[in-house]
């Protein structure tokens, strides 16, 4: 079974997640939205616009618990519900919830230090 395929995002913590986003958008550079983060749009090795994107977002964190990090990274995935079977299987501590919206199908386990990583199934046409 093929498991992660890509990075779907990465998102962090921050005390002040406004100031945050702000000097990321005036020294960096990222195109900071209204939700909070950025898209980057995927690109092949030619340049040419490639089916999928990379999201970026700060925000105060509260969706990361249990896990304690400053951060969470979002695995694009293609089959949520097969992995999520075989990592409770292979003994994980895989999380009960699992969400679905027009955004696609998430679900979560937590590393054996108890990071929060969140695994996503994108909706078809992405």
């Amino acid at each position: 079974m093929q498991r992660v395929t890509g990075i779907g995002g990465i998102l962090f913590r921050a005390k002040d997640p406004a100031q945050l986003r702000a000097w990321y958008k005036t020294h960096l550079g990222i195109p900071v939205t209204e939700w909070g983060g950025a898209a980057f749009r995927w690109v092949d090795a030619s340049g040419a616009p490639a089916n999928g994107t990379t999201a970026w977002s700060i925000g105060n964190g509260s969706n990361f618990a249990p896990g304690t990090a400053s951060f969470m990274v979002n695995y694009r995935v293609a089959d949520l519900h097969g992995l999520l079977k075989l990592l409770r299987g292979e003994g994980c501590q895989v999380l009960d919830k699992v969400e679905e919206s027009e955004y696609g199908i998430f679900g979560w386990v937590l590393d054996p230090e108890g990071n929060k990583v969140e695994l996503w199934q994108p909706p078809e046409n992405e």
